[in-house]
Parts: structure tokens; sequence; C-alpha cells
């Protein structure tokens, strides 16, 4: 598969927190990477329409100069045929999406952990700041995990994948 044919949707539960931040990670890896994919998000729940991403979703971001740009809105059946892949941040996610997942969709739709190590991403809504660091850097991994495994090429061989984000 090519990286422009490569379209994303990243899916937590309100969509100012999990997604918005994996939606801003895995763009910004896949262009460190070079690659030129199609990424968004969206909430299985409509709690937080139009709303932006959470103040501490945001400012991890910007700790580690990681673009970040997103409204909420809530994940529809169109997305199933537009997006190649949909990944869920959780299994709560994940069975809600695969509930209302058309029978003619051509979206691939995965818990984002499987592609490795099948760990949900943990909602850091009611912690601290400490909890979105932590979604952050699963994130990261995941970004990486994701790519390698959809592009069948790995990052360059020696490359950490925390060298860009030294913060």
């Amino acid at each position: 598969m090519s990286s422009s044919d490569i379209k994303v949707l990243v899916v937590c539960l309100g969509n100012i927190c999990r997604s918005p931040m994996g939606e801003a990670v895995l763009r910004d890896v896949a262009l460190k990477r070079g690659l030129d994919i199609a990424v968004d998000s969206a909430g299985t729940a409509g709690y937080h329409i139009g709303e932006e991403p959470d103040e501490r979703t945001v400012a991890v971001c910007k700790k580690y100069n990681v673009h970040i740009d997103s409204t909420a809105r809530q994940v529809t059946t169109s997305d199933f045929i537009q997006f190649t892949h949909v990944l869920a941040a959780d299994e709560n996610n994940l069975r809600h999406l695969n509930n209302m997942k058309p029978a003619n969709t051509i979206a691939e739709v995965r818990l984002w952990g499987s592609y490795l190590d099948n760990k949900p991403i943990p909602d850091p809504y009611y912690g601290g700041v400490y909890g979105f660091e932590k979604v952050f850097q699963q994130c990261l991994f995941l970004s990486h995990s994701f790519l390698d495994e959809v592009t069948g090429k790995t990052k360059a061989s020696g490359e950490e994948s925390m060298s860009f984000y030294a913060g």
C-alpha cells in the first residue's frame, strides 16, 4: 500500500484527549518518516462535539513540538468508507465501532495497540498531566508500529523513536 493511500481515523470516547493526541502524533511521526498519509480523529460519544482538545493534551503536544489542531466530532458511518484504518483507543470503543460498522466498509477496524502489544490507551481525562505524558509516549510507539506494519518499512536503522522528541 502506498503511503498516500493510507487514511487513518484515531478514535476514543470524547475526542478531546487520546484521539486528537493520537492524530497529532501519528501525523507528526509519518511526516518525519517522509510518509504522506491522511489522519483524523473522532469520538464514539457526542459529549464534546465542536470543542478543542483538552488543554493537557495540547500542552503535552506543544512540549514535544507536535502540532495539534483538532475539533471534536463523533464517528459517522461514512468514516468506515472514507478511511482505510480505524484505530480504537480501547476495547469499549472497538466494540462500539464494530457495532456501527456498515457492511460495505473498506476500513480495517482494530485496537491501535494490536499493532504493538495489544494494550489499550488509558483515558487520562480524570488524572493529572502525567497520564497525558504516558498517552503521548504510547501514541508515539504505536504510531511507529502501525506505520511499520502498513507500509512494510521500519524506521531507519539506529533511529530511536524518541530521537525526534527531546523535551
